[in-house]
């Protein structure tokens, strides 16, 4: 049975008490072959500004900040947070911090906002906050990138109706430029307009 609201921060605390890589980051070939989609479909080679919400331990982060000037990643969880500034600690101009999106919220313009594996923990009001806050954060023609597991859980939304909530209460300030239906993920990626 689905949950009704936004998982609290909590859950993932205790997720990361039992196990300092939950979800395989580290050493999962399907997490390894999601990444390396996730950073071949980005729209460019470099980007000035992004944020990363919810950077988890930092594997995907190390990667991504080759390919910023200047990345913020965010967590909810501070041993995860912890992790993440130890695996980026050589990366130069990486910033890892705690934050929980969308009701606090970093200050833009980012040429890219990345969520992956978050959006699905948001209600409806989240994610409706979420949506406002991707147009005002982003810049013009900024991107945003989504990329979730499609299969079973007890979240409040899938990943097929967290991003059909996103783009719905997005309210048309964004164009789809990439749609991508993969073995056990899905990957968009919008442009602000």
């Amino acid at each position: 049975m689905r949950r009704s609201t936004s998982i609290d921060p909590s859950y993932f605390e205790q997720l990361y008490a039992a196990d300092s890589d939950p979800w395989q980051f580290e050493t999962s070939e399907y997490e390894r072959a999601k990444y390396d989609r996730t950073l071949a479909a980005l729209p460019q080679q470099r980007f000035r500004r992004a944020l990363e919400i919810g950077c988890a331990n930092g594997v995907l982060t190390a990667r991504l900040a080759e390919r910023c000037e200047k990345l913020i990643a965010v967590d909810v969880v501070d041993s995860a947070i912890e992790s993440a500034r130890k695996r980026c600690a050589g990366a130069s101009g990486v910033t890892i911090r705690k934050a929980q999106i969308p009701s606090q919220r970093i200050d833009g313009p980012f040429d890219l906002i990345l969520v992956s594996e978050v959006a699905y923990y948001w209600d409806d009001s989240d994610l409706a906050a979420a949506a406002a806050y991707f147009c005002e954060a982003l810049a013009d023609s900024g991107h945003l990138m989504l990329v979730h597991w499609t299969g079973e859980t007890d979240y409040p939304k899938s990943a097929d109706e967290a991003v059909t909530a996103l783009w719905q209460f997005a309210e048309g300030r964004f164009t789809e430029i990439r749609k991508e239906r993969h073995d056990r993920y899905r990957l968009d990626l919008w442009r602000k307009i």
